[in-house]
């Protein structure tokens, strides 16, 4: 399954996970020290959601700023009776 919005294409991107010790100068140390920097990677918020394509019902993966701006068409619901 891949890891991005089918509406906008946002997808996972790189960054770094930083460890640093000691106490701060304006907490009274010497200041902070890097002790180790890894790699690491930020996913969006990704949702299934119920979309209507070409006509069609799909699942698909949408990211929740496309669910708030509603950039999709939902299915109509059905009513029991």
């Amino acid at each position: 399954m891949a890891k991005y919005c089918e509406i906008c294409g946002k997808g996972s991107i790189t960054g770094h996970s930083i460890t640093r010790r000691g106490l701060a100068k304006k907490k009274g140390g010497v200041g902070k020290k890097t002790t180790g920097i890894t790699k690491r990677r930020f996913f969006p918020n990704l949702q299934r959601k119920k979309v209507v394509i070409g006509g069609k019902t799909r699942k698909i993966l949408v990211c929740t700023k496309c669910i708030k701006k509603g950039l999709f068409n939902l299915p109509k619901k059905v009513k029991k009776s």
